[in-house]
């Protein structure tokens, strides 16, 4: 008669003072304000004159975003910061805080001389206007006989 014996690779792991040490810390990272790294949403959406980007940047000051545009690259940074009222205790905290930033490469037929922002409702809207050359054009073609 053969013995089966259950194969537990980890049964000593929480024995061992570094991972437990290591658990706790990304455990501590994870779950305190204003230390998770987040993203906002973004649509982008072409329409025959413009790209439009719209991001969801809720409770988020205008002096705390950036939008760069470098080398046919938009950069949008900002920080959202975790404000705790005194006296008041939390039971649950999921919204994201903290830092962020996100790059988007632009076309070609973008004309970066135009480009113009807009902040309403928690939304930035960054508006990327085509080049004349870019935008579609109707042609006639006359037949003769």
């Amino acid at each position: 008669m053969t013995s089966i014996l259950k194969f537990s690779p980890f049964a000593d792991v929480d024995d061992m003072p570094g991972i437990r040490h290591f658990q706790d810390a990304v455990n501590r990272f994870l779950s305190e304000p204003g230390a998770r790294p987040w993203t906002p949403p973004v649509d982008i959406l072409e329409t025959e004159n413009e790209l439009l980007l719209k991001m969801d940047v809720p409770e988020i000051s205008l002096k705390d975003v950036e939008i760069k545009l470098e080398n046919q690259t938009l950069t949008i940074k900002g920080d959202r910061r975790f404000e705790q009222a005194e006296g008041k205790g939390y039971h649950r905290i999921e919204r994201s805080y903290g830092t962020f930033a996100r790059s988007f490469s632009l076309p070609g037929t973008v004309d970066t001389e135009q480009v113009r922002a807009d902040y309403r409702n928690g939304v930035l809207t960054v508006i990327l206007p085509k080049k004349e050359v870019a935008k579609p054009r109707t042609i006639r073609v006359e037949v003769s006989e």
